[in-house]
């Protein structure tokens, strides 16, 4: 039945903001095959046939409270091949992050817009 994920999607309300993050901390690159949609966004592949998506829509959750450690909140995990490295450029952007509670090479960091996401080291 189900084969794979395709895409994640998140919602931001400053796009440029996001662009800072995803190409500038995280070095994603744009795809550039994203339709002409009623909203603003970019699409960012990740892996073969997978991708990040972010939509310029205002945030239905404004104002909610959302957990320290993004590993208690809903996240999308992301394989990195470096994660010393991913450390590296968090620190530089002054991006804060957790390490795994579980004791896996892992952390979690959140978007500028609050986003929660995990990356877990391949090696």
């Amino acid at each position: 039945m189900i084969t794979g994920i395709l895409h994640a999607t998140f919602l931001t309300t400053d796009l440029a903001k996001a662009r800072a993050f995803y190409e500038g901390v995280l070095g994603l690159q744009p795809n550039p095959s994203r339709p002409k949609m009623s909203y603003d966004g970019v699409w960012y592949d990740v892996a073969d046939k997978q991708q990040i998506h972010l939509m310029l829509l205002p945030n239905p959750e404004a104002g909610l409270q959302r957990p320290a450690h993004g590993g208690r909140d809903r996240h999308v995990a992301l394989a990195v091949s470096d994660i010393a490295k991913l450390i590296a450029r968090l620190d530089q952007a002054g991006i804060a992050y957790t390490l795994s509670q579980s004791g896996r090479r892992a952390l979690f960091c959140r978007d500028p817009d609050g986003n929660a996401l995990e990356f877990i080291g391949n090696g």
